[in-house]
Parts: C-alpha cells; sequence; structure tokens
C-alpha cells in the first residue's frame, strides 16, 4: 500500500506543476486604446544624479565680467609676480594648464580623472590595487593574521549495527560534535612563513563501545616554512614581496616594499613636474598681461596723438592754412583707426586679466584689477654652457623619474632571476597533542588542558617541499621581458640626456636673441621719438599730417614691439631655468615629504644603535646594510648642482670622442642693462608730445586701466 501510494504522488505531480508554471491570471479588458508614451518617455529621458553638492561660492557670487560694454571703476590691485605664484600654489589643488584654456580637449572639463591634483601623491601612498599598491598595502602583507572558527553538530541516526547503536539493533545513534580552530600566523621579511595553531575537536555520543562518553582531541601546534632557493631572502621579499602571496602571471614580481616606495617617488616627480608647468604657465599669463597693459599705453597715447593732430588740422583749415584739403579726412580716419586699435588692446587687458585669473584660482571678477608691478629684467645674463648642461643633466625632473623606473626594473630583474630556481621549501612543525574528557574542570585530572601542559603526548614534522616546472618556460620570459624593458629604459634615458641639451642650446640661442632684439628694439624707440619730435617742432611753421600720424604710429608700435621683446628676454630666462630644471628653485619653490609617525622615529633611533654598538665583523661575510636604491645626490660624471655653482664630481660630461667642456678661466663682465625707454626722451622735448604713461591718464582720469 505504500508503495501505491507514492507512485500516485509522482504521477499527479507534473500535473499540478505544468498549469502552475503555464498560468498568467484572469484576461482584464480596458476600455479605449492602450497609450505607452508615458513610460517610453520615462525610460528615454536623460537623467541627473541626486547629488547635493552645494556650488562653488566662488563661482555663483561672482560679478560680471570686464568687457568693453562694463568697465565700471574698479580698485587696482597691484600684484608682483612672487604673490601670483603663492596664490597659484594656494589654489590650485587641482592643477590647471594655460594651454588647455578655452580648449575642447580641456582635461579638467573632459577627463577629470586624468587631471593632476595635489591628492595623487597620496592616492598612490594609499592605493591597495595590483600594480597601483602603496607603501602601506605593500607593507600589509607582513602584518600577523589571526584565523578562527568555531562549530558546532549534533546528528541523529538509525543504525542497522548493534555495534553503532548502544549495542542495540535499530536503536538511535547520537552525536554531538564541536570544532574550534585558532591560527596565528605571520610573513617574515626574509620569506618564511611562521604561525601558531590550536584545534580542539568535541564528540559526545551514547555509544556503549567508548571510554568516555565525550572526548576533547586536539593540539597546539607551531609551524614555520622558509624558502631555500626560489623566493627567498629579504631581498626578493623587499622587492617581489613574499613569494607566496605572488601569482606569476598576474601580480608578477612588483609588489614588494621597495617598488612601491619607487612607485611613490615617481608620483612625486609627476606632481613635481605639474607644479613647475603651473608656475611656467603664471609667469607667462603675468607678463602677457604686462604686455597688454604696455600695448594699451601705447595705443591709448597714439589716439591722444592723432587727436591733437586732427584738431590742429581743423583749426588750421578753418582758418584758411595751405593745407591739402584731405588733411582732416586723413587724420579723422586715422582717429578711428587708432580709437578701435585702443578698443583692442582695453579687450586684451580684461582677457589677459581673465585667463591670469583663471590659473591663480581666483572669480572671474571680485571688484579689483589686477596690475602686474614687476618690471622685466634688462640686465644681460651670459649663462655658462657647462654649467647649464651639467644642472640640466642633473635636476631635470623627467631624468629622476625615468631613472627611478630603471631602477624598479633593475630589481624586478633582479627578483625574476631568483624563480629560475626550483621552489624548495623546508617545512619544520611541532605540536603538543591533548586529550581528555573535560575541557576544564578544577576536580578532575583527566581534562584537555591538563593533558596539554603535561607535555606527555608531541610529535614533531620535518621535511622539504619542492616545486620546479619543467623547462622555467614562464620565468625565462619573465626575465628576457625585464631585460628588454630595462634595456629599453636605458636608450630612453640617452635619447632623453641629449633632447635635453638641444633643449638648453635652444635657450641659449633664444636668450641672446631675445635680448639683442630687445637692445634694437630701444635704439628704435629713440630714434622713432626723436623723428616724432622733430615733425612736431616744426609743425607750426609746416604741417605734414601724412608724415606726422604715420611717425606716430610708428613710435607707438616700436615701444609695443620694444617691451615685447622685453619680455620674451625674460621669458627666455625663465625657459632657461625650466630647461635646467631649476625653475622651481628660481621661484623659491621648494617640495618636501611630510613628517614620519612618531613610531618611525624610535624604531630608526633603535636600528642606529644597534649599527653604533654593533660587533665588528668581517664585510666580506654578511651585509651591515641593505643595498642603497637611492641617493642624497646624482651619480656618474654629470656633477652636483649647487644654488650659485657647480661642484663636478669627476669623470667626464661629454663622450670621450669630444674634448670635455672648460669653464671660462674668468667671469664675464657685467654688462649695462638696458634703459627703459621712457628715460630716453630728450631733455628739449615737449611734454605733451611724449608717448609715456602720463599721456593716456590724461585722457581719461576715470579709467581704471591706464597706467599710471
Amino acid at each position: 500500500m505504500p508503495v501505491q501510494r507514492w507512485i500516485a504522488y509522482a504521477l499527479l505531480l507534473p500535473g499540478l506543476l505544468v498549469p502552475g508554471c503555464s498560468w498568467h491570471g484572469d484576461e482584464v479588458h480596458y476600455l479605449g486604446r492602450p497609450h505607452q508614451e508615458h513610460y517610453r518617455d520615462v525610460a528615454q529621458r536623460i537623467e541627473y544624479p541626486a547629488v547635493d553638492e552645494p556650488s562653488t561660492a566662488a563661482v555663483e557670487f561672482t560679478d560680471a565680467p570686464r568687457t568693453l560694454d562694463y568697465s565700471s571703476a574698479q580698485d587696482v590691485w597691484e600684484m608682483p609676480l612672487a604673490e601670483a605664484t603663492y596664490l597659484a600654489l594656494l589654489h590650485n589643488d587641482v592643477i590647471r594648464t594655460g594651454g588647455a584654456f578655452l580648449s575642447r580637449f580641456n582635461p579638467v572639463l573632459s577627463s577629470p580623472e586624468a587631471v593632476a591634483t595635489v591628492y595623487d601623491p597620496a592616492i598612490q601612498e594609499t592605493g591597495i590595487l595590483l600594480g597601483n599598491r602603496g607603501i602601506e598595502a605593500a607593507l600589509s602583507d607582513f602584518d600577523a593574521n589571526f584565523t578562527t572558527q568555531m562549530l558546532w553538530g549534533r546528528d541523529e541516526v538509525l543504525t542497522n549495527n548493534p555495534f553503532l547503536s548502544s549495542g542495540v539493533a535499530g536503536g538511535t545513534l547520537v552525536s554531538e560534535t564541536a570544532e574550534f580552530n585558532a591560527v596565528l600566523a605571520k610573513q617574515m621579511a626574509n620569506g618564511g612563513q611562521f604561525s601558531l595553531g590550536h584545534q580542539i575537536n568535541y564528540l559526545g555520543s551514547n555509544s556503549a563501545f567508548q571510554l568516555f562518553p565525550s572526548t576533547y582531541v586536539g593540539s597546539i601546534s607551531a609551524t614555520y616554512r622558509q624558502p631555500l632557493l626560489a623566493g627567498a631572502g629579504t631581498e626578493y621579499t623587499r622587492i617581489a614581496g613574499p613569494i607566496g602571496r605572488n601569482v606569476t602571471a598576474v601580480t608578477g614580481v612588483s609588489q614588494g616594499v621597495v617598488i612601491a616606495r619607487i612607485n611613490s617617488d615617481i608620483e612625486l616627480t609627476d606632481f613635481e613636474a605639474n607644479v613647475r608647468n603651473l608656475l611656467r604657465d603664471v609667469e607667462d599669463a603675468y607678463w602677457d598681461l604686462y604686455i597688454a597693459y604696455r600695448s594699451f599705453d601705447a595705443a591709448a597715447s597714439a589716439r591722444n596723438a592723432t587727436m591733437r593732430v586732427w584738431r590742429v588740422a581743423s583749426a588750421k583749415l578753418e582758418v584758411g592754412h595751405d593745407l591739402p584739403p584731405y588733411a582732416e579726412a586723413q587724420a579723422r580716419d586715422q582717429l578711428f583707426e587708432s580709437q578701435i586699435a585702443t578698443d583692442n588692446a582695453r579687450s586684451n587687458v580684461y582677457e589677459a586679466e581673465t585667463r591670469l585669473r583663471r590659473l591663480l584660482g581666483l572669480n572671474v571678477n571680485d571688484g579689483r584689477v589686477i596690475r602686474p608691478t614687476d618690471e622685466p629684467i634688462t640686465a644681460k645674463v651670459v649663462p655658462d654652457w657647462a654649467m647649464a648642461v651639467s644642472e640640466a643633466l642633473t635636476q631635470r625632473v623627467e631624468l629622476r623619474r625615468q631613472k627611478w623606473r630603471m631602477k624598479s626594473l633593475e630589481l624586478q630583474l633582479r627578483a625574476a632571476e631568483s624563480q629560475l630556481q626550483p621552489r624548495l621549501d623546508l617545512i619544520a612543525a611541532y605540536r603538543v597533542n591533548g586529550f581528555g574528557d573535560d575541557l576544564l574542570a578544577q576536580n578532575e585530572s583527566n581534562t584537555f588542558y591538563k593533558s596539554i601542559t603535561n607535555n606527555e603526548q608531541t610529535g614533531w614534522n620535518l621535511g622539504f617541499e619542492m616545486t620546479m616546472p619543467i623547462g622555467f618556460r614562464t620565468a625565462k620570459s619573465q626575465v628576457r621581458n625585464l631585460e628588454l624593458q630595462l634595456a629599453r629604459a636605458r636608450r630612453v634615458l640617452e635619447t632623453q640626456e641629449l633632447e635635453i641639451s638641444h633643449e638648453v642650446a635652444n635657450a641659449f640661442q633664444r636668450l641672446a636673441r631675445s635680448y639683442q632684439a630687445a637692445e634694437l628694439s630701444l635704439n628704435r624707440v629713440r630714434a622713432a621719438r626723436e623723428y616724432v619730435s622733430r615733425l612736431e617742432a616744426r609743425s607750426d611753421r609746416e604741417l605734414n599730417v601724412d608724415l606726422l600720424l604715420r611717425a606716430q604710429r610708428t613710435a607707438a608700435n616700436a615701444e609695443v614691439t620694444y617691451y615685447s621683446h622685453l619680455v620674451d628676454y625674460n621669458r627666455a630666462l625663465a625657459d632657461l631655468h625650466f630647461r635646467k630644471g631649476t625653475l622651481l628653485e628660481h621661484y623659491d619653490v621648494h617640495l618636501m615629504e611630510g613628517p614620519w609617525t612618531p613610531p618611525a622615529y624610535t624604531d630608526s633611533h633603535r636600528r642606529r644603535e644597534a649599527r653604533m654598538y654593533g660587533l665588528n665583523v668581517d664585510p666580506h661575510m654578511i651585509e651591515e646594510s641593505p643595498e642603497p636604491f637611492a641617493l642624497p645626490g646624482p651619480i656618474g660624471g654629470k656633477g652636483v648642482a649647487v644654488p650659485g655653482s657647480i661642484q663636478p664630481t669627476g669623470g667626464s660630461m661629454v663622450p670621450s670622442a669630444e674634448p670635455p667642456f672648460e669653464p671660462p678661466a674668468a667671469p664675464p663682465e657685467a654688462l649695462p642693462p638696458l634703459e627703459a625707454p621712457d628715460s630716453a626722451v630728450r631733455a628739449g622735448e615737449s611734454p605733451e608730445w611724449q608717448t609715456s604713461r602720463g599721456a593716456a591718464t590724461a585722457a581719461d582720469d576715470s579709467d581704471p586701466f591706464a597706467v599710471r
């Protein structure tokens, strides 16, 4: 009968499941036609993230930008270049670049994940992902790990064996179990692994054939595993990390503390380069604003002079003076042209100030007008070629970054060569076994921990474990790959050094060209002003409107050209510092890492004491300290750059096929600085014809952009 009942259940079950799976519910009828436009609109609508982040106050509460239509009187902000540099460092948590402004590919807008920020070194320092691990993540491989587990169980089983069912056939065998495991493991710096373990297994049963109805069995053990060939030693562990935690095809040999430190140093070089580029852009924008002011000053002076010529020509024609009938129209045409040039120059001032404000991290308009106060350098600078090349090969951050990359590859290659050996590990274990019918008891002696403390039942293991891939194909490929990467990095370094030498040479050429151009432009300014002065002196007797207007226009262009060449000379000086790698030092900007944590100082002091008072040993038998992977200065024949001088360390700076550089026997004589054009006006000239800042000021006293 029970068998027939189970057959009926088996036949009935599929019949119940089939209609249940295919049932869709009762059919529903609605009035009218269904409309799905609402659902389609919601599915295709652009959504915005629910991020409650307040907008920047500097954007919400800024004034309208200054334009030709809006230029109310403003306070003048006299700003030196040093203050501009300070503001740029203060406000550029996200580092901007001058060339990216108004570009469709501005990284601040198009790729914010790739833009440089002040957080990048700290992000690298705290990275945990493979290939981007920070120092703390690499050190975490040596943290002690504690693992524990505790499980309880009960099992009741009907048995057909009287030996397993309390001696009665058909009885129930009841088993109650408990399992406790605890392991404390520590990775050692030499590649070894040490662990302490504690295991307890409890079994309570109603079986009549057990000595005790409940028993506790377990042990306390210590285990040590030490690599002897592949992955052995402190050097390998510092470079690649513990060999037991690395997956060759995934992690490679770049997960150690030393490589993580080098990666942090590489990130610091990138940050330094970004700061350097920012300050270079700030200086360029500062001089752009300076030139914009000078151009506006010259354009306003030329406009005022043209207006005076037009007024004189109109007055003489009215009194019947012998002038060509087109003279007044020509002067009026030139007046409108000069007014257009003045407006364009004013607009250029607004745009140049906006670009500078952007790099300084300021809002669009804070009620003040920035006006540069620093004047360009006019003294001639004659740098020494050998010193400049030595400084460039020493200080350029790009070379330091490449050398860090080479050092990382050299260390990785050394660790990869260790994996060409078999994996041979020494394994040793010792344990104290315990047994008892109770775990802890005060009055009974047959307890588990009593047995442990008596140390009567012990065990040990000692042996070796070897793993060896036949052929070492993966290890050999890894070594060959690192050798090729290292060879490539060395060739890239050679090319970079050659490229930098060409950059320094170009900076020398630009410096000489810009100074000579500025010197000749100054002479042109003097000649143009003298020409205008002589024409104006004879204007009372014979007024040649065409010649006078052209002379005034030439004088204004000569002044703008002079200041343009003078600013180009100052930019050439900054470019020379840029190519030598001393631009941050030139701006008196220094980057340094923060202090250590207090325990690090204590540990460093303890190690220093140990080295000072340690026993003298044979240096050929033991190494007192690990091989350094960083030095306070460069090595080789490039010399060490010291502010104000170069002190070579020996060796040749150039290949032996070429003669070495020799510094000059004596420093070049100091050359007189260029004279400002305003001081070149002759003593007998009339003040109203001077193309100086005073002309533009007199034209419009309320003009906030007039250079006073």
